[in-house]
C-alpha cells in the first residue's frame, strides 16, 4: 500500500496501533518511524487535534464519523487516520484509490459484516487519495456508509467540492489540514535530531544556521519531505573526527534540485496559482506578478498556458486603453514557442511587468458580456438587407445590398449608416473607460461619430460625406 507520496506505509492489514515500533527501524523510511503515535504528537492542526478539536472528541467519545480529510501533501492526512483506528471498537483497513477499484470495495465490505455481526467491530476504512476514483467507484461506498458498517476516512490533496461526487460527499464531514509552518517544522526537525529510537539522535547529526532556514523553507510546509531531506543528509554528510555530522548550507543546496515546488497543472492549486498571477497584474502590482509568474512555471506549468492567460489578461484587464498590451502578450507567446524554456520565462516576465504597469480597463469585457446578452435574449435577429452581399442575381431581386452606403466611397471615410437589426438599433455596449488611452482617444472618436449621427438626424448636421465635425 502507497500513501499519496509513493512511499510504503504499511500493508493493508497491519495495525495501526503498532505504529513504528514493531518494524524494522533499519529498513523503514524515517518519516514513517516519525509518525506521531497520539494526537498529542500531532503538529499544526491543532484546530482538529487541539482541545475541543473534533477529531480529539471524537477519539474521546470512541465514535468516529466517515469524513474526507483534506490537505497538500505531508501534513498528516494518513496519520490521523491511524489514529483514528486506535478507538476501541474499531479495526483498520485501507487501501489506495490508485491500485483498487469495485471488486476490492466488495472484499473490504465482506469483511466488514462478519467482523460488525460476529464481534460487534466497525472497520474504519482508509481510502488514500480517494479523488481518484470514479463516480460509480465512489457511489459503490455509500449503502455500506449509510449502514454503519463502515466508517469511511478519505484523503486527498484536491478540493473535495470538486472531486468528490455530492451524494457521498453529503455524508462525509470535510476537514481541512493546513500546511505547516515553520515553526511546526522546527519542532519536528528537533525531534528527529534528538529521538535516538525512532530518529536520528544517534547519529548525533546538528544543523548550522543557515543550513536548517535554508531545509525548513525549502520543505515548504510538508513534513514528509522535511524528514526524507534529513534521511538524505544523514546519508551524505560524513562523520567529523568527533563522530557527528554537521550539515551546513552547502549540503541543503544539493538537495534542492530533488524538491519540486508544489503546484498541479490539473487540480485546484493550478487554478488558485493562475488566478492569483490574473489578480496581481489587475491590481497594477509587478512584483507579485513575477512571483507567481515564478512559481507557475518552478512547479512545472505549461508556459504556453500561461501565455493564453496573459493573452486574456491583455484584453479583459488591459484592453483599448493600452492596445499595446495584447501585442506584448502574443509577443511572449510567440517567443516563449520560438525559443522554448528555461529562456523563454524572460519573454513571460515582460509581458507580466508591462500588463501589470499598463492603465487597466475591463470595458471591452463589459461591451462584450452586454452584446452577448443581447444576443442570448433577442434571439438569432436576421441581418438587415442593405448589410447583407448579393451575390447572385436572384439575392439583388431580393433587396440584398439595396441602400448600402459604402463609408470609403464618402469625404471623411464616414457616412451614417444602420448596421445592427431594427429592434436593437441605438443600444451601446462599449463605454471607454477613464485610463490610459480610451479617455484620449477612443472617447473622443466615439462622440465625434455619435454626435455627426445625432446631428443628422436633426438635420442639422453635415450631410452624408461630410468630415466628421470636430
Amino acid at each position: 500500500m502507497r500513501d499519496g507520496s509513493g512511499e510504503l506505509f504499511g500493508r493493508d492489514d497491519a495495525d495501526p496501533r503498532a505504529g513504528s515500533a514493531g518494524r524494522d527501524g533499519a529498513s523503514t523510511p524515517l518519516a514513517d518511524r516519525m509518525r506521531p503515535r497520539s494526537l498529542d504528537e500531532v503538529v499544526g492542526q491543532d484546530h482538529l487535534t487541539g482541545t475541543g478539536g473534533i477529531l480529539r472528541r471524537s477519539l474521546a467519545a470512541g465514535k468516529i464519523p466517515s469524513l474526507v480529510l483534506w490537505g497538500p501533501p505531508g501534513t498528516g492526512k494518513t496519520t490521523l487516520a491511524r489514529l483514528l483506528a486506535q478507538a476501541p471498537g474499531y479495526r483498520w483497513a485501507a487501501f489506495s484509490a490508485v491500485l483498487s477499484g469495485v471488486a476490492e470495495i466488495r472484499n473490504v465490505v465482506k469483511a466488514a459484516r462478519h467482523s460488525h455481526d460476529v464481534g460487534g467491530v466497525k472497520t474504519l476504512l482508509f481510502v488514500d487519495e480517494i479523488h481518484r476514483f470514479n463516480r460509480s467507484q465512489q457511489d459503490a461506498f455509500l449503502p455500506h456508509v449509510e449502514e454503519g458498517r463502515i466508517v469511511l476516512v478519505g484523503a486527498t490533496t484536491e478540493n473535495p467540492s470538486f472531486e468528490v461526487n455530492s451524494a457521498l460527499l453529503s455524508r462525509l464531514h470535510v476537514l481541512t489540514l493546513k500546511p505547516l509552518d515553520v515553526e511546526h517544522l522546527e519542532v519536528l526537525t528537533s525531534r528527529v535530531l534528538e529521538d535516538g529510537e525512532r530518529g536520528l539522535g544517534k547519529l548525533r547529526m546538528a544543523l548550522e544556521p543557515d543550513a536548517k532556514a535554508a531545509l525548513l523553507s525549502l520543505a515548504d510546509g510538508d513534513a514528509r519531505q522535511l524528514y526524507n531531506m534529513l534521511e538524505t543528509l544523514s546519508e551524505i554528510v560524513e562523520p567529523d573526527a568527533g563522530g557527528g555530522r554537521v550539515v551546513c548550507a552547502a549540503h541543503v543546496r544539493r538537495l534542492r534540485d530533488r524538491v519540486a515546488i508544489r503546484g498541479d497543472r490539473a487540480g485546484e492549486e493550478h487554478f488558485n496559482l493562475i488566478s492569483a498571477l490574473q489578480k496581481s497584474i489587475r491590481g497594477s502590482d509587478p512584483d507579485a506578478g513575477l512571483y507567481w509568474l515564478a512559481r507557475l512555471l518552478e512547479a512545472g506549468e505549461d508556459p504556453l498556458y500561461v501565455a493564453r492567460r496573459l493573452v486574456r489578461t491583455a484584453s479583459e484587464d488591459v484592453g483599448l486603453a493600452d492596445p499595446n498590451a495584447l501585442a506584448q502578450a502574443m509577443a511572449a507567446r510567440d517567443a516563449v514557442h520560438f525559443i522554448g524554456m528555461p529562456e523563454g520565462a524572460l519573454s513571460l516576465a515582460q509581458a507580466t511587468v508591462y500588463l501589470a504597469l499598463a492603465p487597466k480597463s475591463n470595458s471591452l469585457d463589459g461591451a462584450y458580456r452586454k452584446a452577448v446578452a443581447d444576443v442570448r435574449e433577442e434571439g438569432s435577429l436576421p441581418v438587415p438587407l442593405h448589410l447583407r452581399n448579393a451575390t447572385t442575381p436572384l439575392m439583388e431581386g431580393l433587396g440584398y445590398g439595396k441602400g448600402y452606403r459604402y463609408p470609403h466611397a464618402f469625404p471623411g471615410g464616414w457616412v451614417k449608416e444602420a448596421y445592427r437589426p431594427e429592434r436593437i438599433q441605438g443600444r451601446r455596449y462599449y463605454e471607454p473607460g477613464p485610463h490610459g488611452m480610451e479617455p484620449r482617444s477612443w472617447n473622443k472618436h466615439i462622440e465625434r461619430i455619435r454626435e455627426a449621427a445625432r446631428l443628422q438626424d436633426e438635420g442639422g448636421g453635415p450631410p452624408p460625406g461630410e468630415p466628421l465635425p470636430g
